[in-house]
């Protein structure tokens, strides 16, 4: 039996513990929930609501019957710019992010996330799926406000179905196709946060090329005529947009599984649910005539949709045609979950809370929208786009852009021209200067630190195995000469762990590898031979263009190597090749293990 002393002592606790638990439901009651989802080189004309018959997406569809509809929003025309707009509510230039690869994607370190804000005010974070902004800590997802993360830093991944990934910094196996995976792990973080406050981003990687989707959803499109085409005079590839259909039947069915989740926990009413694309369609498609697909800064190259839904909240089927962008998220979001924090440097989005709470006048209709991409600008006003190639278009009469009105709108031209030229000193002119950042390795936050091949520089004959850099490994390394560097700096000084992720053929065995920085070096023998075959062509739909195919890497364990706290060249070199090749590299991992 408990004493009267001890008795109330633990009436007290309980008392405690009962009034945290409280107070905890009272901000998961006064703060909603926000789920954002971002597909992947899904184009504004690759939904059935938007009037394509070649396919059905009655779940995301739903999103704009069930919440508000923006006619015209704005993106970037590739993946990486448009996420960092997301991320921070400025334009893409302002935050370092140049390029879609080789560290160009990278999001300066001293831009303040969405994430971070939701995380400081109490959230529960995560994001499942491309991340596209960095690799290394801390340009990682889980050092730019994620409590979670699951899912390939990278552009764009090698093979779909049962993919390598990573979970908080740690390589992993996927399991399955990546856009179930992804959604399987997003709603087991719903589910473990359901009774707190949650911000979660899941950004899936698909329709991105490769196009690979499983069969159940390809079937339907497998020999189907497609009753809508591409309206332009280049050619269409009918069986990539079979596949690209067939990718966004399953984005629709992922998406269900979601929304199906909220309603089950009795969360949708209490959770603010955000749909748009990062760009255009990655091949010429229908798309409702617009001109331009991804890489354009046309309307085809940068319209996506935008849809937002709060039960109860938000009007139901309520539309706004005044532009808005992806840089007005962040502070959307932020006012919709009553968050006063804003990152200290100014953002160039606007809030859209007021006009989708139904309240107040909109002050947004003069505002000047800006696309760019590879040196090309275009903006857009309430009316028109200036395209890069200096032509005026009316966007209300003319969303196709056939006919240049420069000569019945010559002032608005010159305003426009003008705006443009401003933008590119003041915007832009922060990308003048080439990218110099170095690769960062050994913080404490995070101990092991991947260099895939995609960050590295191939020196002599050596070459990649695909043009495009993001999923490619190091592959023709037959020479003393040949070498392969990384320009990294070192936040720890200490002892590290240097791992080769690497194949060679049997009769290749036997060479060795040398790793240098600075005046440290360590070596190892290739004494096992690993040669699988490539995957991915035989569950591709379409063959690839210019992007790599995979195969598995083992390890060799390298020694361990002293790094300075310094900058410089990370080298690996051949000092003994026994046979025709030393091997084909995919990167190497340093774990710092004593300081």
């Amino acid at each position: 039996m408990l004493s009267p002393r001890l008795r109330v002592s633990v009436c007290a606790l309980l008392i405690v513990v009962c009034m945290a638990g409280v107070a905890r439901m009272g901000v998961a009651a006064e703060r909603p929930n926000v789920l954002v989802i971002l597909t992947d080189d899904q184009g504004w004309g690759d939904l059935s609501m938007h009037g394509n018959t070649n396919l059905a997406t009655p779940r995301i569809d739903s999103l704009a019957r069930d919440g508000a509809e923006f006619l015209n929003f704005y993106v970037c025309p590739v993946c990486s710019p448009t996420r960092a707009e997301f991320l921070t509510g400025r334009y893409h230039p302002r935050g370092g992010v140049s390029s879609t690869s080789t560290g160009g994607e990278r999001l300066d370190l001293d831009e303040e996330t969405i994430a971070q804000l939701f995380q400081q005010a109490g959230y529960a974070t995560g994001a499942f799926g491309k991340w596209h902004n960095g690799t290394q800590w801390p340009y990682h997802p889980n050092a730019r406000g994620f409590d979670e993360y699951y899912g390939f830093c990278s552009g764009h991944w090698g093979h779909y179905f049962d993919a390598p990934l990573e979970h908080n910094g740690q390589p992993v196996r996927g399991r399955g196709f990546t856009a179930d995976d992804f959604t399987d792990h997003a709603i087991a973080f719903l589910e473990a946060h359901r009774d707190e406050p949650f911000f979660c981003y899941l950004p899936f990687n698909t329709p991105h090329s490769p196009m690979q989707v499983p069969e159940r959803f390809y079937e339907k499109f497998a020999s189907t005529a497609l009753k809508l085409r591409h309206e332009g005079k280049q050619e269409e590839d009918e069986a990539f947009t079979r596949a690209a259909l067939a990718m966004c039947e399953n984005l629709d069915w992922n998406i269900g599984r979601v929304l199906d989740k909220l309603d089950e926990w009795q969360l949708a009413e209490r959770t603010i649910v955000v749909y748009f694309h990062d760009n255009g369609p990655n091949g010429w498609r229908w798309n409702g005539g617009l001109k331009g697909r991804k890489a354009s800064t046309d309307e085809g190259g940068v319209r996506s949709p935008l849809f937002v839904r709060w039960p109860g909240k938000i009007e139901r089927g309520v539309q706004f045609a005044t532009p808005a962008a992806a840089i007005d998220l962040l502070p959307t979001l932020l006012d919709l979950a009553g968050i006063r924090e804003r990152p200290a440097k100014p953002l160039d989005g606007v809030s859209q809370a007021e006009r989708l709470m139904g309240r107040g006048v909109d002050a947004t209709a003069q505002r000047l929208i800006f696309s760019h991409w590879a040196g090309k600008v275009s903006v857009r006003d309430e009316q028109f786009r200036l395209g890069d190639d200096g032509k005026l278009y009316n966007l209300t009469a003319d969303p196709g852009q056939t006919r240049d009105v420069t000569q019945e709108y010559p002032e608005r031209a010159v305003e426009l021209k003008e705006a443009v030229a401003e933008w590119r000193d003041t915007v832009l002119g922060e990308l003048a200067t080439p990218d110099r950042r170095p690769f960062t390795v050994g913080y404490r936050e995070a101990l092991l630190t991947q260099l895939p091949a995609r960050d590295g520089v191939a020196q002599g004959g050596i070459t990649r195995s695909a043009w495009a850099p993001n999923c490619s490994f190091f592959t023709n390394w037959k020479s003393a000469e040949d070498r392969i560097t990384w320009d990294i700096a070192v936040a720890t000084a200490g002892r590290y762990e240097a791992t080769l992720h690497y194949t060679c053929q049997t009769e290749d065995v036997g060479s060795t590898v040398e790793l240098i920085f600075g005046d440290h070096r360590t070596a190892a023998k290739v004494t096992v031979a690993h040669d699988p075959p490539l995957e991915g062509a035989a569950v591709d739909r379409v063959p690839r263009q210019g992007e790599s195919y995979v195969k598995e890497f083992v390890t060799l364990p390298l020694g361990t190597i002293e790094l300075l706290a310094d900058r410089g060249e990370l080298t690996l070199r051949a000092t003994e090749i026994t046979g025709k090749n030393v091997a084909d590299v995919r990167g190497i991992s340093l774990k710092l293990v004593e300081e």
